[in-house]
Formats: C-alpha cells, structure tokens, sequence
C-alpha cells in the first residue's frame, strides 16, 4: 500500500505514516518501497526490480562507488542482475575499452549512452520482474573471455553457506559466471549479512573481496577476514 492509501485509511498525516512505517520495517514486518511498504512475507519473497532498487539506495551506490576503483580500462568483468550490480554499471559509464558480460536487460540498458563500453548479454529466457536472463549455462562464446572480475550481489551471506539466492534459476547462472572470474567480488548491504537464500552459488572459500556499508556486524566482518577475505566497508 501507499503512504497516502494508508493516510486516507486511518485518518492520520502522512508524516504519522512513514513513521509508523519505518517502525514496522525495522521489526521485519514489512519491506520499504518508493512512498509506501509491501509485506515482508517469510522475508525470501523477492522483490520486483523496480522496487529492489528502492531499498538501500545510499548504501548501494556508495559500494558502486567502491566498485570503480577495482576496474581498469580494457578490463572484461561480470555484473550480475543485483541491483547493486545496476548500482555499480551507472558508476562505470567514463571506462574506456570496458567489456561487461552480464545476464542483466537492466545493466544494458543502463550502459546504453556508455560509448566506451561494450556490454555482452548471455542469453537465455528473461525473468520479468528481475529483468535477467536465466535458463542457460551453455554459453559456448564467453568460454574464451578472460573475465578479470566478478561482481555478485545476494539475497544472503553467512561463513557456512557463502552467497546464497531465493530462485534456483538465478543461482545457477550465477554460479555458472561466477566460475568464470579469476576473482569474486560480493556487493551486498548490511542488511544481507546472516541471511541464507535456499541456493547457495559461490563458497565463502571463492570471496576474494567483500564490499559492504559501514553497518555490516562486526562479528561476521572479524570471520570473514580471518579467513583472508578482503572485506571493504563504505
């Protein structure tokens, strides 16, 4: 519902609402979207690609920020169809000679007016409400790309299960780019940290870098340098 249905509903300002809003959220109740909320559910429900985009937005574009210093021109990466991925492929717009491989429509369509950057799109059936392309791990023409680095976003991550999703499909072709890269980049917020999807698609043991905000739990943080993870916080 929106913060105006749920004002006219109850009879209280708008301002009452977001607070009240903002509270339920902080429960796990429900999920913030752009003027008004959803249900939280089982909390695995994935969000459409319109409103994932809505969710951390400070936080996503500070790690697509971080993500910039870890390319160079002529470099071939992967983005995946995160929304932190998007986050990071609207930071990569000046690269020269940058070729992203990605099962993204968004990312595409996002590096559109990015002359210096060619964009490969891995084929497959396209997932609306995510805008990725799933269903294919054949990808005979990528085989020979030499893939410097990937970019992975989560549903979850925890040091037993590594990054894990909600769909099975999604997870698959993640797996499947992520063998690809010679190094593994997680692009996940602090609120993905002790969460665990029902597919795992890259072990902890495959992290080369973590890239996360400043909120991410110190505990979880320690582990996962203990175990020679580079772990950047923005």
């Amino acid at each position: 519902m929106s913060v105006v249905e749920l004002s006219q509903e109850f009879g209280v300002s708008e301002v009452t609402v977001r607070n009240d809003l903002q509270a339920l959220a902080d429960h796990k109740l429900i999920i913030r979207t752009h003027g008004g909320a959803i249900l939280a559910r089982t909390g695995l429900a994935e969000l459409a690609l319109a409103n994932r985009r809505q969710q951390q937005v400070e936080e996503k574009n500070r790690i697509g920020e971080a993500c910039v210093n870890l390319v160079a021109n002529g470099d071939a990466i992967i983005l995946d169809s995160s929304s932190t991925a998007l986050a990071i492929a609207h930071q990569l717009k000046n690269h020269r000679h940058l070729t992203i491989v990605s099962n993204s429509v968004a990312v595409a369509q996002e590096m559109r007016d990015a002359p210096g950057v060619n964009v490969v799109l891995t084929g497959g059936r396209m997932r609306p409400e995510t805008a990725s392309l799933v269903g294919s791990t054949e990808f005979a023409m990528l085989r020979n790309f030499n893939i410097q680095k990937g970019f992975f976003g989560a549903h979850g991550i925890t040091i037993e299960d590594g990054l894990t999703d909600v769909n099975t499909d999604e997870a698959e072709v993640k797996g499947w780019l992520a063998s690809m890269c010679r190094q593994i980049v997680a692009v996940l917020d602090s609120t993905k940290w002790g969460q665990v999807g029902v597919v795992s698609f890259v072990a902890t043991s495959q992290l080369s870098t973590v890239i996360s905000d400043f909120r991410a739990p110190v505990d979880l943080v320690a582990q996962l340098r203990a175990l020679e993870t580079e772990v950047i916080l923005v």
